[in-house]
């Protein structure tokens, strides 16, 4: 090879080796512009994100919840309490293999395999960095087992707190409702920030309506963590704001009379106070144990109760809808005075039915050989139906319906609890546009006894009869008596509210309507006359019957015959004392035949003799 060709291969080297230090250098410098700018970015645009991560890892911030507020009855009774407890509580970012950390404490605290299924499905309701209670109400063993093994279970850990109880169980239940667990969708409804580490909220009855009130105001704690997380030093303390007390109207000594007297039959007892529209009590039977809710309920249990013929978890006083019957003839007898359809005196012959004009069906009197010549006394004294078949017939749907709806009955009354019925009095313009239907004469006829269309509730029947006694001074129904600040210890009395007052042509006509009332009770001819053997206190009232299904003109009512779903209801309204009433009522029973006078009646008269011995004078029997 000569010498030439050696000198151009050194050349060609020499000019590769400077290419490639060319892209070297190239190649360091753009890594270096990264590096230098991704520094730049993280300095200056995400420098409060790392800063505030930084803090954190520095800095403990833990939300003290507010101890809910207590519930009590008009006189102090503990209806709604927090006691203390213990709950097993998840980290999920903490725990390493939570999978085998859940088996482990399957062990440790005995639950079966359908507990641990809803731990999971728990855990993914949650975001992994916050502590998530998955066990509740543990018991010293339980805490003493984990306790001496706590040091293999990073992420899990035992916090105190306090859990609510209701000791008067069943008898309150529709009332209070229940708190339970916290879910996303009620936070969608609350102020989030407010709830950091609050387990419950108010999922039903007062605990719902008054959520705000009761929970408070979240408080904080701020303290220095080592690299552990291990508080070292508080450096801020916010305490927590307490919710209110409340303090129902209801009387604990008068709801147990009340419950007990309906005993195991399915129904309803509402009291008032005519003067003020507090309700003293409310019973809606069958009950439930609000209890069990609290911590979570189960869903076998939860079935049982959701799914029961006899819906224990209808709070029928507010939300049962029925055929008032017969206790709406006093109320519809007053229109009838009132549009001077009838006076006192003018009579209607009863022979047992009724047939409208140019009509051969006839309706027929639940007393079958009739009741002769009748006038309003006799009617509401003997309830007899031809008397208000006719006034009805007479006065027209429009006007007694529209006349009875200035007394609360056919619209939601506005008591301080979910899910309340409105019932309905029923109109022509109504059928109209419900059913796109004419209204026919036969049903102005039924509509007259409080049948057909017609539906209300317990509590609107208290409220109605309450009115009724008070001579037209319609009030509020409420179940809130007061609230308290439990720092203060000052209650703040809630005013009662009226809602109109309805005045009348002639005032004489009150009388005519409370002395047949009164007669119900006192005459040997009255429908409920059998309730003054036992009576402590006088009182004037109306019995009533309302149909579960139609019979055809020529067939006969047998309870025995039937099955106790398709037997008439008893239903009872009442005030008592007469001259001055200082508390109304109704009573409803189902599937109880006929018995307004018989069962409703004496249900009745035992709340009234509850209430009027413990808060008036006696009266003269």
């Amino acid at each position: 090879m000569d010498s030439s060709q050696k000198i151009q291969d050194y050349l060609r080297e020499n000019r590769l080796f400077q290419d490639r230090l060319i892209w070297s250098l190239v190649f360091v410098l753009l890594s270096m512009l990264i590096v230098v700018g991704r520094l730049f970015f993280l300095q200056v645009f995400d420098f409060q994100h790392f800063d505030s991560l930084s803090e954190n890892n520095r800095i403990s911030i833990k939300p003290l919840p507010p101890k809910r507020g207590l519930i009590f009855d008009r006189n102090g009774v503990l209806l709604a309490e927090n006691i203390p407890s213990f709950t097993l509580e998840l980290t999920p970012e903490n725990i390493p293999d939570l999978n085998k950390t859940l088996v482990r404490l399957k062990d440790i605290f005995s639950f079966n395999d359908e507990k641990l299924k809803e731990i999971h499905k728990t855990l993914r309701k949650h975001r992994k960095f916050e502590n998530i209670p998955v066990l509740f109400k543990l018991s010293p063993e339980q805490i003493a087992r984990f306790s001496v093994q706590q040091h293999l279970f990073p992420g899990v850990q035992i916090s105190p707190i306090l859990i609510r109880s209701y000791p008067q169980k069943e008898q309150m239940a529709h009332v209070l409702g229940y708190v339970g667990r916290l879910s996303s969708e009620d936070l969608m409804r609350v102020d989030a920030s407010n709830y950091k580490g609050t387990y419950y909220i108010g999922k039903s009855g007062l605990e719902k309506t008054f959520e705000t009130l009761l929970h408070g105001t979240v408080g904080i704690e701020k303290s220095e963590t080592n690299v552990a997380g291990r508080p070292v030093r508080l450096l801020e303390k916010i305490r927590a704001t307490p919710g209110k007390n409340l303090y129902t109207t209801i009387d604990m000594d008068v709801q147990q009379v009340a419950r007990e007297a309906l005993g195991d039959q399915s129904g309803a007892v509402v009291a008032i106070q005519p003067d003020t529209g507090a309700v003293i009590a409310m019973v809606s039977q069958p009950s439930y144990d609000p209890n069990q809710f609290v911590i979570g309920i189960d869903e076998k249990s939860y079935s049982a109760l959701s799914q029961s013929k006899k819906k224990p978890l209808v709070n029928r006083a507010v939300s049962g809808q029925y055929p008032p019957g017969s206790t709406l003839k006093p109320l519809i007898g007053l229109a009838g005075l009132e549009q001077k359809k009838i006076t006192p005196t003018s009579s209607v012959y009863c022979p047992g039915w009724y047939q409208l004009e140019g009509h051969e069906h006839k309706y027929r009197d639940w007393k079958r050989w009739g009741h002769g010549q009748t006038n309003l006394r006799k009617a509401i004294v003997e309830s007899c139906d031809v008397f208000f078949y006719d006034l009805a017939v007479s006065m027209g749907v429009d006007s007694f319906s529209t006349y009875l709806q200035q007394f609360g009955l056919g619209h939601r009354t506005g008591i301080e609890l979910t899910g309340e019925a409105a019932g309905n009095m029923p109109t022509r313009a109504w059928k109209k546009a419900v059913y796109r239907q004419p209204w026919y004469p036969g049903e102005t006829v039924i509509a007259g006894i409080g049948q057909g269309f017609m539906l209300t509730t317990p509590l609107q029947l208290a409220m109605s009869t309450a009115a009724l006694a008070s001579r037209g001074k319609v009030m509020q129904p409420t179940l809130v008596y007061a609230t308290e600040d439990p720092l203060k210890r000052i209650l703040d009395l809630e005013q009662p509210k009226t809602i109109r007052h309805i005045n009348l042509k002639n005032n004489r006509n009150w009388d005519v309507i409370f002395h047949a009332m009164r007669q119900v009770i006192s005459s040997p001819y009255g429908t409920a006359h059998n309730v003054t053997r036992f009576a402590r206190h006088r009182m004037a009232g109306k019995t009533g019957t309302a149909q579960v299904f139609s019979l055809g003109e020529e067939e006969e009512y047998n309870a025995k015959d039937l099955k106790r779903s398709l037997r008439d209801h008893a239903l009872f309204v009442g005030f008592s004392p007469p001259k001055k009433p200082r508390i109304a009522i109704a009573v409803l029973v189902e599937h109880a035949a006929h018995g307004g006078g018989s069962i409703a009646a004496p249900i009745a008269q035992k709340v009234i003799d509850s209430y009027l011995d413990k808060y008036e004078e006696q009266s003269t029997p």
